[in-house]
């Protein structure tokens, strides 16, 4: 715990408004990045409406007179470098890659807000949560393919939702480490059980395109599949259990 617990916390960062939110006390938490309101990407878009949106820069930031600003390890460098130039505490967050790094997240916020017992509890609720839904290996393999191809591989924390909810990861077993782009051709032939693909976004984009592709609705067709938002695959929060416990009741329903 910090000698002094922070008055006044800006986040920036998707992933960090979401855990401040969880763990702030009263008052405590000043300002959120715009995207903490966007159901699109945010898990808590509801609960954000409650606080003044950022945009991140810097020069709104120091006006907001935080002695704490909360950023993502990959928020914009020259922004850190600027708000701590003028003195201002920054502290940096990982990007959380598997359920462990969760953990971690939630441990790492309630340390720099000085609220370690609250902290605690949740890690503790998040445990309990999690062993009722962590599931054995099922040889059962899934595929996440989103729009222009794009899939996550082994070191993500979607490939470590997909372990808790029983599943392999055909991307990881071809090869894949991180995000990038699978080939459709690729995903045929590996035949998953279970199909996720996200939901299609308001407006037009040719990104989509290939999830209209007729060798893609034909795989769609012959197995199990998941049209999924977003929300709770992106961020190292709890919010992650409700992605597990999706996946767990596609393989449930599987035969």
């Amino acid at each position: 715990m910090a000698d002094t617990a922070p008055s006044r916390v800006v986040s920036i960062n998707l992933c960090t408004d979401q855990l401040a939110m969880m763990l702030a006390a009263p008052g405590q938490l000043v300002s959120v990045s715009r995207l903490a309101a966007d159901p699109h990407s945010s898990a808590m878009a509801q609960e954000a409406r409650a606080f003044p949106a950022n945009h991140g820069r810097a020069e709104e930031i120091y006006l907001l007179k935080p002695d704490l600003v909360l950023a993502g390890r990959y928020s914009a460098r020259a922004t850190v470098n600027m708000l701590r130039r003028v003195g201002l505490r920054v502290e940096l967050f990982d990007t959380a890659t598997s359920l462990t790094d969760t953990r971690d997240r939630i441990a790492q916020m309630a340390r720099v807000l000085g609220r370690d017992a609250e902290g605690a509890a949740l890690i503790a609720d998040f445990d309990m949560r999690l062993a009722t839904l962590d599931a054995p290996e099922s040889g059962r393999r899934a595929a996440l393919y989103h729009p222009n191809g794009y899939s996550l591989g082994g070191g993500t924390l979607a490939d470590d939702i997909l372990r808790a909810g029983g599943f392999g990861n055909v991307a990881r077993d071809l090869g894949q480490t991180g995000g990038g782009t699978l080939a459709l051709e690729q995903l045929v032939m590996a035949a998953p059980d279970l199909l996720i693909r996200a939901e299609a976004l308001p407006g037009a984009s040719r990104s989509e395109d290939v999830m209209a592709h007729p060798s893609l609705e034909r795989l769609a067709a012959s197995t199990a599949g998941l049209r999924i938002t977003s929300p709770d695959w992106i961020c190292g929060t709890p919010h992650v259990l409700g992605a597990v416990a999706t996946v767990a009741r596609a393989r449930e329903g599987l035969k």
